[in-house]
């Protein structure tokens, strides 16, 4: 217990100026077992991998941290739906091999290369409206 996504809620959990105080998580199983406890809405899916397009559907941007190829597919569809995207680019995984460069043609500007917090909440301001 306690991966990657259970860092990030805890500390969207931290952030109430980001979040509102709320931290969403949207589940590919059709219950809430897995949820972990920094949550404080579970949206269990049942959509399995499907559910990959709700998160970068519903996301204001996408900031990449490490990832295998559910992270991959999140990118992917956050880069083609036109969704600003970062990534963590000394986190490793997928995010890592893909900061600073492009997917494809859809776009001028690479995916941002984001080197630490301080970075990607500038990026963040840069990119939102608020």
């Amino acid at each position: 217990r306690g991966g990657v996504m259970e860092s990030v809620s805890r500390g969207a959990s931290k952030s109430g100026a980001w979040t509102g105080g709320e931290v969403i998580g949207i589940m590919p199983e059709a219950d809430d077992l897995s949820a972990n406890p920094h949550l404080d809405i579970v949206l269990p899916t049942g959509l399995g991998l499907f559910r990959n397009m709700l998160v970068a559907r519903t996301g204001d941007a996408c900031i990449g941290i490490a990832g295998g190829a559910g992270t991959l597919s999140e990118i992917a569809f956050a880069w083609q739906i036109g969704k600003p995207v970062a990534t963590m680019a000394e986190s490793g995984g997928w995010s890592g091999e893909l900061a600073g460069r492009h997917l494809d043609h859809r776009r001028e500007a690479p995916i941002e290369a984001l080197n630490d917090l301080s970075e990607a909440e500038a990026w963040l301001r840069s990119v939102l409206p608020f």
